[in-house]
C-alpha cells in the first residue's frame, strides 16, 4: 500500500482535530448539567448559574476555555431539535423608493409603484427593474430624474440623468438599505441574548433569513425585529462630571440593598454558585492570594455597582489612578450589563439620576475576546429633553479615506440639519482644553462618539478614529438610517416549541442508534472478518463526521440526523463494492493479499463515480434549500467525504495490519459464501413488462393528480400552519367545523400521528403582515381550540406568504431540473456515450414521477402527512443521488463488459445481463442496508420525519428498481442497433 505513512499521519491529525472540536460540546454540556443539578428545575436559577460561570475557566488549567468559549464552539442544535424561531424578513423597497422621491404625489409615480408591487407578487424578484418598466409604461415621456434628482440626492444624481442612471442609483440605494437592515437586525439579535443565532442575506433578493434557536417568546421577537430604526445625535458629558453621580449610586445601592432585587433568593444563589465555582476551579492552583482576591471581589457588597461596572480610569505617571477624559464612564462584561441596567432602573436610583443624564451602552464590545462593553453618559437637549438632533437630517453618508489614508466616514446633512449641526459642534468645541464628543446612537446603542475638533458650518463633517474599512462602511450605513427608512416586515416565520424539540432529539438519537446497530450486525454477519473491518471504518466515519460538523459550526437539525443515518447506510456501499471485487479475485485463484490490492484498485472508479454524483445532489440541495434542508445537505456531503476516507483508507490500514500479523481474513460466512454467485437473472428480455409496470404507476399518478391533486405544504402554497396536541383524542371534522366558524374561511385539518394531534392549515389574513392581523389570527385560533378542548399545546407554527411560497416552489423546481442537468453532464463526460447519459436521465425522471404518483394516489389514505414541501424536494433530490449512485455502479460494470463484448462477439443483451448479475450482490446488500436504515427512521424518527422518511424509503426502493429494470435496459434501446452493426 503506497503512502501508508501519509495516510496514518492524516488519520491521526484528523482524529486529534475531531477530538478537539467535539470536546467543546462535552464541556458545555457538563457545565449545563451542573447548572441543572444546582437549580433543580428552577429556570431563572439555572440561568443565573450559567451567567455566573460564563467567563470563568471550566476545563482544568486552560484559562481561555470558559463556558462561553465552549458554548460558542459546541455543535449547535437547529430549531427542530432545540425549539426556537425561523424568520424571513423582507425589506420594503417600495417604501424606500417613495422616500427617495420625497413621497411624491405624482399619479404616474404612484401607479408605477403599485404595478411593480403586483409584479413582485406574481413572481418578479427585482423591484427596481419592475418599477422602471412600469414607469415607462404609464409615463413614457417623463424622466425619472424629475422625481429623484432632489437636493438631498444631488451628490449622487444629476438633474439631467437618464432613466438608466436613476435606476442604477435606486439599485445602489436598495443594496445599502438591505445592508443597513441586515446590520441593524444582527445587532438587535446579538443584544437579544440568543445562543448561536444565524442571520444571512438571501442573495439576489431583498430578504433576510434569521434563525433563533431556543427563544420562547415569539411575539417579543416579532416586535424586536420589526421595530423601526431610530437614529439620533446626542451631546455628551465628560467622565469627570458623572463619576460623582456613580459614586452616589454605588453608596445608595450599598445602604439600601434590601430595596432592590439584588438581594432576592435567586441573586443570593447566584453569588453562592459563583463562590462555589471559583473555589472549585481554583482548588488545584497554588496561588492562594488569587483565590482570596476573587472571593473578596464576590463579597464586595459595600460596592455593588463598582463590583460590576469598572470606572473609566487610566494609570498616571505618578502611579495614581485618574479618571479617563471623554464620554465613557465605565466598563462592564456582557454577562453583567443586565444587572447594571437593573441597578440603574430601580426606583431608588432613578430618583437620584438627573433627567438630563442618559446612560447608554456601546454597540460593540471593546474586544471580541473580552466581551466588555462601554457605558456612555449622554446629555439631553435643553429644548426637547431628548437628543440634540434626529437622524432624518442626514442626506448622505459614505465610507472614505482621510489625507493620511486612514478610513473615515463623510457625513452630509440637509439645510436644517446643517444649521443645527453648526450650533452643536460650536458648543462641543468651545473649550479648546476640554473638547466634547457627540454620540451617534441607533436603537439606544452608541455606535460612535467622536470628539468634535471645531465648529462645522456647512453640514459636511468627517468621523475618524481607529477604524477598519468594514467599520466605516457599517457606520455610513447607520448614518443613512434616517434617509432610508425601508421597513422590514416578517413574511415567513416558523416557531418550534421546546417540547417538540426535546421529542425530536429523543427520536433522532433512537433512530441513529438503531440504524447503526442494524448495519453493524448485518455487515458482521454477511462478511465475517471483513465485516468487522467495515464496522470499524463505519464507526471511525461517524466519529470523523461529527468532528467535522463541530469544527465547521454546522447546525445539527432533525433532517441532519436523518442525513447522518442515511450516510451511514450508504457508507457501506464503498466497502461492499470493494469486498465484492475482492471475492471475485479470490474466486479467480489469487492470494488474499493480492486480491485485496486488486479489489481496492478495481472498485475505485465505481466508488468515485457513484459518490461524486450523490455529492453533486447534496451541493444543489445546499444551494437551493433553506433551514433544516441545508442541515440535511451539509451532513450528507460531509458524510460522503468522511465515509470515502474511512472505507478506502482506514479499512485498508486495518487489512494491512491483519496481513502483516498473518491473521486469517474471511470475506463471508458459510451461508453467504455462494450467495448471488453465478446468478443468471434475465433483466433484459422481459424489460417491456417493467416498462409497462412503471408506465401504469405514472399514468395512475397523472390521473390522480388531475382528479384529487397534491397536498401542498404551507411553504409551497402559503398560509398559516399549526401542529396542535390535545390531552385527549379529537375528531378531525369537529375541529374543522369549529375553526371554520371562527375564521369564516376554509381550514384544513389533518390527524398528525396520534389521534390527539392535528395539523391545522389556513390562509386567513395571510397577505396582511400587520401586528393587528397576527394578533387577530392568534386570538381566533385560541378561541377555537379552547372550544375543542381547553387543554392543548401548539408545538409548532408556521406562516408563509404566497409570494415567498411561490419563490420556494420555483427554487425547488429549478433544483430538480438543475440536478438532472448536472448529473447528465457528469455521466456524459465520464462515460463518453450519449446513450448512458440519456438512460440515466430517463431513470431519474422515472423515479421522480413514480414518487409523485405514490404521493398523490395515497394522499389521505395513509395515517401520516404526504405533503409536497421543501422536505419532499430534499427527499426527491437525495433519491436521485442514490438512484444515480446505483445506476453508475451498474454502468461502470456494463462499460467494462462492453469492452470485452467486441472480443468475444457476444450480443449486447447478454453482455448487459452479465454485467447486471455481476453487480447484483452489491445492489442487494447496499439496498438492504439503506432501506433498513430508512425503515428505522420511518418507525422511530418521529412524526415530523414520517413523510420525509416515507418519500426516501419509496424512492430508494424504486431507485434500486430503476437501476436494474429501467436505466440499464434503456442503454440497450439506445445502442442496440449500433451493437448489431
Amino acid at each position: 500500500m503506497q503512502g501508508k505513512g501519509l495516510i496514518k499521519f492524516a488519520a491521526i491529525s484528523l482524529t486529534i482535530a475531531c477530538l478537539y472540536s467535539l470536546s467543546f460540546t462535552w464541556i458545555a454540556n457538563k457545565v449545563e448539567k451542573d447548572a441543572q443539578e444546582f437549580a433543580k428545575g428552577d429556570a431563572p436559577k439555572e440561568k443565573s448559574y450559567l451567567d455566573s460561570v460564563a467567563s470563568l475557566p471550566v476545563f482544568g488549567n486552560l484559562d481561555y476555555i470558559t463556558y462561553q468559549y465552549a458554548k460558542e464552539r459546541e455543535i449547535p442544535l437547529g430549531l427542530d431539535l432545540k425549539g426556537g424561531m425561523n424568520v424571513t424578513m423582507e425589506i420594503s423597497l417600495s417604501e424606500m423608493v417613495r422616500n427617495l422621491a420625497n413621497n411624491s404625489t405624482d399619479a404616474n409615480f404612484n401607479a408605477a409603484i403599485k404595478n411593480a408591487e403586483l409584479a413582485i407578487a406574481q413572481g418578479d424578484n427585482d423591484f427596481i427593474s419592475a418599477f422602471g418598466r412600469e414607469f415607462e409604461k404609464v409615463s413614457p415621456n417623463t424622466r425619472l430624474a424629475t422625481l429623484f434628482a432632489t437636493k438631498e440626492n444631488s451628490s449622487n444624481l444629476k438633474v439631467d440623468a437618464d432613466n438608466t442612471a436613476v435606476l442604477d442609483f435606486l439599485r445602489k440605494s436598495a443594496d445599502g438599505a438591505i445592508d443597513l437592515s441586515f446590520n441593524i437586525l444582527r445587532t438587535r439579535i446579538d443584544k437579544f441574548g440568543v445562543t448561536s443565532p444565524n442571520i444571512q442575506k438571501q442573495q439576489g433578493t431583498n430578504r433576510i433569513l434569521i434563525e433563533l434557536p431556543g427563544v420562547t417568546d415569539p411575539d417579543r421577537v416579532r416586535k424586536l425585529l420589526q421595530g423601526s430604526a431610530k437614529l439620533e445625535f446626542w451631546e455628551t458629558y465628560d467622565n469627570t462630571e458623572i463619576f460623582g453621580l456613580l459614586q452616589n449610586v454605588n453608596s445608595i445601592l450599598a445602604t439600601t440593598a434590601k430595596s432592590v432585587d439584588t438581594t432576592s433568593a435567586a441573586a443570593q444563589d447566584t453569588t453562592k454558585s459563583k463562590l462555589a465555582a471559583l473555589g472549585k476551579k481554583d482548588s488545584n492552583k497554588t496561588d492562594s492570594a488569587s483565590i482570596k482576591s476573587k472571593l473578596q471581589a464576590e463579597q464586595a457588597k459595600q460596592n455593588p455597582l463598582f463590583a460590576l461596572l469598572n470606572p473609566a480610569t487610566f494609570q498616571g505617571q505618578d502611579g495614581q489612578s485618574n479618571l479617563r477624559p471623554g464620554p465613557v464612564v465605565g466598563y462592564a462584561a456582557l454577562k453583567d450589563t443586565a444587572k447594571v441596567n437593573a441597578y440603574l432602573s430601580s426606583p431608588a436610583i432613578k430618583a437620584v439620576i438627573p433627567q438630563n443624564v442618559k446612560l447608554y451602552w456601546g454597540v460593540k464590545p471593546m474586544t471580541e475576546e473580552s466581551k466588555v462593553f462601554e457605558l456612555y453618559a449622554l446629555k439631553t437637549s435643553s429644548i426637547a429633553g431628548g437628543p440634540a438632533l434626529e437622524g432624518d437630517v442626514i442626506s448622505d453618508a459614505r465610507s472614505d479615506y482621510d489625507q493620511k489614508g486612514n478610513p473615515e466616514v463623510v457625513m452630509v446633512m440637509n439645510a436644517d440639519g446643517a444649521r443645527a449641526w453648526r450650533s452643536i459642534t460650536a458648543a462641543a468645541s468651545a473649550d479648546p482644553n476640554n473638547k466634547k464628543s457627540v454620540a451617534i446612537v441607533l436603537d439606544n446603542l452608541v455606535y460612535s462618539a467622536p470628539t468634535v475638533q471645531g465648529e462645522i458650518p456647512n453640514g459636511i463633517s468627517s468621523i475618524s478614529g481607529t477604524f477598519k474599512v468594514e467599520d466605516t462602511q457599517d457606520l455610513a450605513n447607520v448614518l443613512k438610517a434616517g434617509r432610508l427608512p425601508a421597513p422590514a416586515k416578517i413574511v415567513s416565520d416558523y416557531v418550534v416549541g421546546p417540547s417538540l424539540g426535546a421529542a425530536s432529539i429523543s427520536a433522532g438519537l433512537l433512530s441513529t442508534i438503531a440504524g447503526i446497530i442494524f448495519i453493524l450486525i448485518f455487515m458482521g454477519m454477511y462478511y465475517s472478518t471483513a465485516g468487522i473491518v467495515a464496522n470499524i471504518a463505519l464507526l471511525v466515519n461517524l466519529f470523523f463526521l461529527m468532528g467535522v460538523l463541530a469544527s465547521l459550526g454546522a447546525v445539527l437539525t432533525l433532517p441532519g440526523i436523518a442525513g447522518i443515518v442515511l450516510s451511514l447506510g450508504m457508507s457501506v456501499d464503498a466497502n461492499v463494492l470493494i469486498y465484492e471485487r475482492i471475492r471475485e479475485e479470490i474466486t479467480a485463484g489469487k492470494s488474499v493479499r493480492l486480491a485485496i490490492t486488486e479489489g481496492f484498485h478495481k472498485a475505485m472508479p465505481s466508488i468515485l463515480d457513484s459518490n461524486i454524483t450523490t455529492f453533486l445532489t447534496g451541493v444543489i440541495l445546499y444551494i437551493f434549500g433553506q433551514g433544516p434542508i441545508v442541515g440535511f445537505a451539509t451532513t450528507l456531503m460531509i458524510g460522503i467525504i468522511t465515509s470515502l476516507f474511512a472505507a478506502i483508507f482506514i479499512s485498508r490500514l486495518v487489512f494491512e495490519w491483519l496481513l502483516d500479523r498473518k491473521k486469517p481474513i474471511s470475506f463471508s460466512i458459510k451461508a453467504t459464501e455462494n450467495l448471488f454467485k453465478d446468478s443468471k437473472f434475465d433483466f433484459i428480455t422481459g424489460r417491456k413488462r417493467f416498462y409497462f409496470l412503471s408506465a401504469a404507476i405514472i399514468v395512475a399518478g397523472i390521473i390522480s393528480a388531475f382528479t384529487q391533486g397534491f397536498s401542498l405544504g404551507v411553504d409551497f402554497q402559503g398560509g398559516r400552519a399549526y401542529f396542535v396536541a390535545f390531552d385527549k383524542p379529537v375528531e378531525v371534522e369537529a375541529v374543522r367545523s369549529i375553526l371554520i366558524d371562527e375564521f369564516g374561511t376554509a381550514v384544513e385539518v389533518k390527524t398528525f400521528g396520534s389521534s390527539n394531534q392535528v395539523k391545522i392549515t389556513t390562509a386567513y389574513l395571510i397577505n396582511d403582515n400587520t401586528d393587528q392581523a397576527n394578533a387577530q389570527v392568534s386570538e381566533k385560533l385560541a378561541s377555537g381550540l379552547k372550544k375543542i378542548n381547553p387543554v392543548y399545546e401548539i408545538k409548532d407554527s408556521q406562516k408563509v406568504t404566497p409570494t415567498i411560497a411561490d419563490d420556494i416552489k420555483k427554487s425547488a423546481i429549478w433544483a430538480v431540473i438543475f440536478s438532472i442537468l448536472v448529473i447528465f453532464l457528469y455521466i456524459l463526460i465520464r462515460f463518453k456515450r450519449m446513450a448512458f447519459g440519456f438512460a440515466a436521465i430517463l431513470a431519474l425522471v422515472h423515479d421522480v414521477l413514480v414518487l409523485l404518483a405514490i404521493f398523490t394516489i395515497f394522499n389521505g389514505w395513509l395515517p401520516f402527512s404526504l405533503d409536497i414541501d421543501q422536505a419532499f424536494v430534499a427527499a426527491i433530490l437525495t433519491v436521485m443521488g442514490y438512484s444515480i449512485n446505483d445506476t453508475v455502479v451498474v454502468f461502470d460494470r456494463v462499460r467494462e463488459y462492453i469492452g470485452q463484448h467486441h472480443s468475444k462477439n457476444e450480443d449486447l443483451p447478454s453482455v448487459i445481463n452479465n454485467a447486471l448479475n455481476s453487480t447484483l450482490s452489491r445492489t442487494v446488500i447496499t439496498g438492504i442496508c439503506t432501506i433498513a436504515v430508512l425503515l428505522i427512521i420511518f418507525i422511530f424518527g418521529g412524526e415530523i420525519l414520517r413523510g420525509f422518511s416515507f418519500a426516501m424509503l419509496i424512492g430508494v426502493i424504486f431507485g434500486t428498481y430503476s437501476s436494474l429494470f429501467v436505466a440499464t435496459p434503456f442503454v440497450v434501446e439506445f445502442i442496440k442497433e449500433k451493437g448489431k452493426a
